[in-house]
């Protein structure tokens, strides 16, 4: 065989992609894929359709540069511009789409967000009104303990609801607090909230309906400073605490422990997620890419 055609067939995707489920209610793994290669249509709605049937994808050992996970994610759909850090940059130059997640420091600068404190479980930026489609993250330095990424499939928490639960949220509506982030802190230009009926936010359905698949899911954004629109503080706060007790179930969930070189994409339309805390000492380093999604609706 010759040079030409050895490098020709080295640069193809191979055909066969395998999807094994790893959680019970959510995940699978794609095995057979080499991002950095080309992937036919075919190929890609493969992975589409696995994406809407399991809701997380994971893709290990990746070895992808950052242009090429930018151009996997585009895949998916148009991409956010990434929130800008404190000197008000972008966190990877010339990549205004690219979030870090990370706790290093250098010259006693972050160069990411989040730190290496618990992310509580929540739904990306659904205190907006355009909340995001998905996001996909990819480690390039994970933890030694710590640091997972725990996964909450909301089509099940919603189908398994008790009649009376399922009753009592029909048709209504939910503000998404904005104040505070994942990790419990008070956002750059916003006040503290001590009453949640008078939190900014978006107001979404507490269930929606995914626009690919029609099913419904459980919407809850994120449990601090939640409010049911149009009850008492008391009884808002009675149903949310009901709500977040079953959908946060042990039985719903699936934790990603990170190995360089995965990469996960979630849709947030029908998951929530959270991080887990990690040792302070120890480094890691995970880039985050996020496709522009629509209001969400019942």
């Amino acid at each position: 065989m010759s040079v030409t055609a050895t490098a020709t067939r080295a640069a193809v995707q191979p055909g066969a992609i395998t999807v094994e489920p790893i959680g019970r209610q959510v995940g699978a793994d794609i095995i057979g894929l080499d991002l950095t290669l080309p992937l036919t249509d075919a190929q890609f709605q493969q992975i589409h359709d696995a994406w809407m049937k399991h809701l997380v994808l994971r893709f290990r050992g990746q070895n992808l540069s950052k242009d090429q996970l930018q151009d996997f994610s585009r895949r998916f759909g148009e991409l956010d511009k990434a929130p800008i850090n404190t000197k008000g940059k972008p966190w990877v130059e010339g990549y205004p789409h690219m979030a870090v997640m990370s706790n290093i420091k250098v010259e006693g600068e972050s160069i990411g967000s989040l730190g290496y404190g618990e992310a509580v479980w929540h739904t990306d930026m659904s205190y907006n009104e355009i909340a995001p489609t998905g996001a996909l993250l990819y480690a390039v330095e994970v933890t030694k303990e710590g640091g997972e990424t725990g996964f909450l499939n909301m089509y099940h928490a919603y189908e398994t609801l008790p009649a009376d639960l399922k009753a009592a949220i029909e048709g209504r509506m939910i503000k998404h607090d904005s104040s505070r982030n994942s990790a419990g802190d008070l956002r750059a230009g916003f006040k503290p909230v001590t009453d949640p009926r008078e939190a900014p936010g978006a107001v979404h359905p507490a269930v929606i309906r995914h626009p690919v698949t029609g099913r419904k899911a459980l919407f809850l954004g994120r449990r601090p400073f939640g409010y049911v629109m149009g009850m008492s503080l008391e009884d808002s706060e009675a149903l949310l605490d009901r709500l977040w007790a079953h959908a946060t179930r042990d039985e719903f969930a699936w934790y990603q422990k990170w190995k360089i070189g995965d990469l996960l994409i979630w849709d947030n339309r029908c998951v929530m997620h959270k991080r887990t805390a990690f040792d302070p000492g120890e480094r890691r380093l995970l880039y985050r890419t996020q496709i522009k999604g629509a209001k969400p609706q019942a």
